[in-house]
């Protein structure tokens, strides 16, 4: 009904076509923005909640380094692209739970209990009330424990300008092609960009044309400035320990915090 009404971009549909360009270098991109992030080699004997597993790929990136997974997704579609890719690489695979369900039932968030890493990379500013969302998370991280999300920086009239074209996009079909076409300079300076530095790969294991549509489309649209996320999570009891700050660009910005022990 939300996607009917233009009110939500279907994250889940997306994902799906990006199954077909997923290959072994994306997964072991992906693992490797994990351990860098994370400052872990691996994740043998931890518990990792994914919230808002889109296609699953960076839950198959932590299964594959060792953890114990439980990914979930308000999308259906996002959750069958996430089925998919565990029946592609880890099928039967008891250690890793992929189910529906959103950040913002409070019910649901509480049956899950604790977990060594809480991964929600791009997904918080997408629910339709991001502050809610955070603060569901924030009770999810065992103690001593890590919480690694990323947030769509706050530019102030550019952010607005986004969530316009955001909101267009989704209204109806006619409008979802002018956007796209409209703003396809940006996609094509961007590819040409990264062919002549040679990084034609999404550092992530990401799609560029996955990943324009996904910026494109991504509606509810809500950002954040670094110091709000960081005083934010500082008075749940968290420490930063490490940042990736975009500045003044467009994008996200990447936290990990512990909580509690050791900070």
């Amino acid at each position: 009904m939300e996607v009917e009404k233009g009110e939500r971009f279907e994250f889940g549909a997306n994902w799906l076509h990006f199954l077909g360009a997923l290959d072994e270098q994306r997964i072991d991109s992906a693992a490797d923005s994990l351990s860098g992030m994370l400052d872990l080699a691996n994740l043998q004997g931890m518990r990792f909640l994914d919230i808002g597993s889109g296609s699953g790929l960076f839950s198959l990136a932590a299964r594959r380094m060792g953890a114990e997974v439980r990914s979930f997704d308000y999308d259906p579609q996002s959750v069958a692209c996430a089925l998919e890719m565990k029946r592609r690489y880890c099928p039967d695979d008891p250690a890793w739970r992929v189910e529906q369900g959103s950040v913002l039932d409070k019910a649901y968030l509480d049956s899950l209990g604790r977990f060594d890493v809480v991964y929600s990379w791009g997904v918080l500013h997408h629910s339709g009330k991001m502050w809610q969302a955070m603060d569901n998370i924030s009770s999810l991280v065992e103690e001593g424990g890590l919480l690694f999300i990323a947030i769509y920086n706050d530019q102030g009239w550019r952010s607005r300008y986004w969530r316009g074209v955001k909101r267009l996009y989704n209204l109806n079909a006619p409008l979802k092609c002018l956007v796209t076409v409209l703003h396809l300079p940006l996609y094509i300076g961007r590819v040409i960009l990264r062919s002549l530095k040679g990084r034609m790969r999404e550092v992530r294991g990401m799609s560029l044309w996955h990943d324009y549509i996904d910026w494109l489309g991504g509606y509810p649209f809500e950002t954040a400035s670094s110091r709000q996320v960081l005083d934010f999570f500082s008075r749940k009891g968290y420490a930063l320990v490490k940042l990736k700050d975009v500045g003044g660009r467009s994008g996200c910005n990447e936290f990990v915090f512990r909580l509690g022990r050791g900070v």
